[in-house]
């Protein structure tokens, strides 16, 4: 026999069920559903259309946020290795490989949604990137978050704008 221990399945065994407060707009609804389709994209590498409409099924997206979702998970995942540049070059200490993946992925959409021009002030973008980071990553975060989108802003070069071609973009 082996020495592995029994275990009794007539136990009901309980799970804890986080609940998450409402997002306060439907941008916000946007990027909390592109950031679960972008962290299985980069966790478990499946079909980036098969995931943007497993998500979709998932929560129920106006159109108008339903197709800011998409461009987040397009633009995030067209653009990777230049995010990915940025990231690496704003916050050098970490390498991107062993940040965890919510992080990196918190900081490539952000990034992202600077960087394509959207219509949203950086602030707003900061604020709600350490909102993500607050709800889905670990203690400090928001903390990181926060230092690197700062530094990135803060240094407002050029570079950081031009990483997204026109032809790219929906």
């Amino acid at each position: 026999m082996t020495d592995l221990p029994e275990f009794n399945t007539d136990e009901i065994v309980e799970a804890e069920v986080l609940e998450h407060d409402a997002a306060a707009t439907e941008y916000s609804t946007s990027r909390r559903v592109a950031l679960q389709a972008l962290y299985e994209l980069d966790s478990a590498h499946h079909n980036i259309g098969e995931v943007i409409d497993a998500r979709l099924q998932d929560v129920h997206l106006n159109k108008k946020a339903a197709r800011y979702m998409r461009r987040l998970v397009i633009g995030v995942t067209n653009h990777g290795d230049q995010l990915d540049a940025l990231i690496r070059r704003y916050a050098s200490e970490f390498p991107l490989e062993q940040l965890a993946v919510i992080d990196r992925n918190i900081l490539r959409m952000a990034i992202y949604e600077y960087a394509a021009k959207v219509n949203i002030s950086e602030n707003v973008i900061i604020a709600e990137a350490i909102e993500l980071a607050k709800l889905f990553g670990a203690e400090s975060t928001p903390r990181f978050v926060n230092g690197v989108l700062a530094a990135l802003v803060a240094d407002d070069q050029e570079i950081v704008r031009q990483i997204l071609s026109p032809e790219n973009e929906d």
